[in-house]
């Protein structure tokens, strides 16, 4: 287990719930070493919290309700200190400070705003939708590992992208939901009708598959936008790019991407280490 040294349990299990979700970061955290970037890995988990209210709970009000008090403790931590465990080592550090206040909240506005949103037309439309939230996490990310002035731009796309792919694995779960994985036009073209999503078929196959080519095609193009990567988010995109190119290969596009990929080995960690002397170039 990845400990951060002198931390209450309480933050270790934060830092769990996001390797929960991205398990390859464990390697990653053998190049970004919590006794030495608490706040890096606090940052990652803070994250994990904000997507976890924005997508992961199911009644609006409750996800209003959580969202609004990260708002308040975002909001006030750089003055009292933070009462979260995970505001208290973001805000022990003078990067923290070095943020606009405003880039701590911007977050947590985004998710709201995105609370009611319906299925995108298109998957134009679905980028632009999900750019707020993710383009703020990706802002106050960016500026954390490379302070203020570095551009988000790339960050912000692969983070978007990301999610998009994640969405797409739950597209059985989420049928009933106002915003499905798969844009209005492409359900129009495969003739989908949402209980088709819930079950395997040639014209899930197909819309999924196309899904997925979009995705691996904004993967590719967001090589020339500016800005740098973090560490985790280097390794995140890296797996999403491969997954998402694999699946669009299989016979069943869906469950080769439910199934994943290893996520150790030499690949993995190569790319870490990639991530990290990247990272240390341009932040020293």
């Amino acid at each position: 287990m990845i400990e951060l040294v002198e931390q209450p349990a309480l933050l270790q299990g934060f830092i769990d719930k996001w390797l929960a979700v991205q398990p390859q970061q464990r390697i990653a955290l053998a190049f970004v070493d919590g006794r030495r970037y608490p706040g890096h890995v606090a940052l990652a988990a803070l994250e994990q919290e904000l997507l976890g209210a924005a997508y992961g709970i199911r009644e609006p009000q409750v996800a209003v309700a959580k969202l609004n008090w990260w708002a308040e403790e975002l909001a006030g931590a750089a003055s009292s200190g933070g009462r979260h465990p995970l505001s208290q080592v973001l805000f022990d550090d003078e990067r923290a400070h070095a943020i606009p206040g405003e880039r701590w909240v911007a977050p947590v506005w985004a998710a709201m705003a995105q609370l009611e949103q319906g299925t995108a037309a298109d998957f134009p439309a679905q980028l632009q939708a999900a750019m707020p939230l993710h383009g703020a996490l990706a802002a106050l990310e960016t500026a954390w590992w490379y302070g203020p002035e570095a551009s988000s731009a790339r960050a912000a796309r692969v983070a978007t992208l990301n999610h998009l792919l994640y969405a797409l694995l739950r597209l059985p779960q989420d049928a009933e939901r106002d915003r499905l994985a798969l844009p209005m036009a492409r359900l129009a073209r495969h003739g989908l009708s949402r209980a088709q999503l819930r079950s395997p078929g040639p014209a899930r196959q197909q819309a999924i598959k196309a899904q997925l080519d979009d995705l691996s095609a904004s993967w590719t193009a967001s090589a020339s936008l500016a800005g740098p990567l973090s560490v985790f988010r280097a390794l995140e995109s890296s797996h999403g790019q491969r997954l998402a190119a694999r699946a669009a290969g299989d016979g069943d596009a869906l469950a080769a991407l439910q199934a994943g990929q290893p996520r150790s080995g030499w690949t993995t960690m190569w790319r870490a280490w990639q991530a990290a002397r990247a990272w240390q170039r341009q932040a020293h």
